[in-house]
Formats: structure tokens, sequence, C-alpha cells
């Protein structure tokens, strides 16, 4: 399988997963039970107005990505800059889709590009208060949010980071996945499960089994202050996946997936418990919890794994704005695989 074929699987299986979870991220299992029969969620349902409809975990997913791609750009043009900087920006401009503006440094943030005309983006999907608040302060906040929050905010929109292979070595990757996650996320269970899931999708990206995959990962994370919390919840989620495929009651015994360390783990035991990339995402969206963003970290490290023909047809045909999630693939493809030029790609990437 190419990495091509891995890179487009993450980023659409991501938004696949969450679009399933959209319909009842805030439901009880048993509300689930209730409105979709015994076996729960099977197929895309209403949400904000229609089935397959993405929600703020891709968005922000999809400006990681143009973070990287202007950060590659800029560095390609102008000689080195700061990738978490860059990534910066690029949440602040996902900020403006919301209809907030930054307290500092709005003036300078870029309007441009192709990704913030997309004016499907410019809609409110239930955003995490945690983003807003830390964004809101602007270009001048700090490079640790000033909170205390683990919310699975960050997580939520960290594959892109495993993703882009000019970042070079495993530990780069994980850094630059965790530091992204601490402009929102001030606590380390917060931004180190982004590290985490970055590292993870980066050796997934190269071919790696799952299981080869995280224990990189997670050798990693065990090297970083504060790991404990994180490396905890994740041991949890290797001893319940080796009991084979998880009841929702079981899963549930991980967490509501609400926090960064509870999500990270629920979509990891899905995952390596999943006999295909359906089985697997639709586990991990059937529980009382956070459905879309464990949906949404499950599908991204299937539709790595697997690539994007395992992804059903009918939910990439009724996806949202799957065009453009595929476009933003197809150009980090160009960056992170094939060695494209950077000046090529100004005019959809520029400044920052």
């Amino acid at each position: 399988m190419t990495s091509a074929a891995r890179i487009r699987g993450c980023l659409l299986g991501g938004a696949v997963g969450d679009a399933l979870g959209a319909a009842v991220e805030f439901d009880s299992l048993a509300a689930i039970r209730a409105r979709f029969g015994a076996t729960g969620l099977a197929d895309y349902a209403s949400a904000y107005g229609r089935r397959g409809t993405i929600t703020d975990d891709t968005q922000m997913t999809l400006f990681s990505a143009e973070g990287l791609l202007r950060a590659w750009v800029r560095g390609g043009t102008r000689g080195v800059v700061s990738i978490p900087m860059v990534v910066q920006h690029a949440y602040l401009r996902w900020l403006l889709t919301q209809g907030e503006r930054p307290a500092s440094g709005g003036a300078e943030i870029g309007r441009d590009g192709w990704l913030f005309a997309v004016r499907g983006l410019h809609s409110r999907r239930a955003p995490g208060n945690t983003c807003l608040g830390a964004l809101r302060i602007g270009r001048d906040g700090p490079p640790v949010a000033a909170n205390d929050s683990k919310g699975c905010g960050a997580v939520m929109r960290a594959a892109p980071f495993g993703l882009f292979a000019p970042l070079g070595d495993l530990e780069t990757v994980f850094r630059t996945g965790a530091e992204a996650g601490a402009l929102t996320h001030g606590h380390p269970s917060g931004f180190l499960s982004a590290g985490h899931l970055a590292a993870t999708i980066a050796g997934l990206r190269d071919g790696l089994a799952l299981r080869a995959a995280l224990s990189q990962a997670d050798a990693i994370l065990r090297c970083q202050p504060d790991h404990a919390e994180t490396s905890a919840a994740l041991s949890a989620a290797y001893r319940l996946a080796e009991r084979g495929p998880p009841t929702p009651e079981a899963l549930e015994t991980l967490g509501g997936g609400w926090v960064g360390e509870e999500a990270l783990a629920i979509a990891v035991c899905c995952a390596l418990t999943a006999a295909d990339f359906a089985d697997g995402v639709l586990r991990a969206v059937n529980h009382s919890g956070d459905s879309d963003s464990t949906g949404a970290i499950a599908g991204n490290l299937l539709g790595t794994l697997s690539g994007e023909s395992t992804i059903p047809a009918r939910w990439l045909d009724g996806l949202e704005l799957r065009a453009e999630i595929t476009r933003l693939a197809d150009d980090l493809v160009a960056g992170a695989v094939d060695g494209a030029d950077p000046e090529a790609f100004a005019a959809d990437y520029p400044g920052w």
C-alpha cells in the first residue's frame, strides 16, 4: 500500500468517524440503543441538519494540516520557521470561521488561502470551550495554554502531525504534536495524548503494524515528564483489547472520552480489536461519551493502517467536504512524500 493511500485514509477515515459520532456525541448508551436498536448506531444519522456532517474535530484537524503545509511552504521559500507558531495562526483562522476574534494579533492573521474560503467550514459544530478560550487570547497566547485542561480537543486534531514526513524523526513528530496540543490544553494528559497519536500515526504511515506503531509511541511517551496518567490509560486499553472486541459496557470502563487520555485509550482499544474499518469505528462511537472524538481518532488510526480503500464507499459518498479533505490529503502527500517544490503551493498556502 502506498503512503498516499494511508494519508488519504487517515484524513478521510477520521472525518468519517467524526461524522458517525456526531449524531450521538451527547447521548448515553441507553439513549443510543433506544434510538437505533440493541446494536446501536450503524450508519450516518442526522446531525447539524444533514447526514454525514463533520464537527469541530474535523474542522480543527484540517486547520492542523493547513498549518503544516503553510510551514512547509514558508520554510521552503523563506527559511526555517516555528511550526507551532504557524499552526497557531492556522487555529486562529479556524477561530475566525467560528465567528470569533482573537484579542491580539487578529489583524495579522491571514484570511487568505483556499481552506479559509470553504464556506462549509464557517459553521459552529459544538466547538470545545477550552479551544475557544485559549485561542481568544490571540497571537500573544503562551506556548503552553494557561489552563489545566486535559480535554480531548488537542488529541482529536493531532493526526496530521504524524503524516508530515518533513518533521523528521519520531521524537520530533511526538514533540510537534504535543506542542500544537499545548497551544490550547495546558495539562500534560491533554497534550501528551496528542503527541502519542501523532507518533503512532507516523509509524502507521510508514507501514508498521498497529501494535508496533503504538509501542514506538509508548517508548517516547514514557520519557516525558508527567506521562503516568496517559500511560496508565493506554495500558488499560491494551489489557481490555487482549480480551477481544469489547462490549460498549466494557469500553466505558476506560472512561467517556471527554479528556485526552481517555479518548485516545478508547480509540486505541477499538482499533486494536477491529475486524475492519467499519467494525472498529462503529465500536468507537457506540458508547456514553464523546463519540465524535473517539470515532475520529479510531478513524485516523484505522484509515492510516489500512488505507482509504477500506472505508465503506457509502460513508465516503455521503461525507461532508469529502473533496476538500481529499485535496488537503493530496497536498500533504505532495509535501511529505513526493518531494514537491514548495513554491508551487505558495498561492494555496500563503504566509502564516
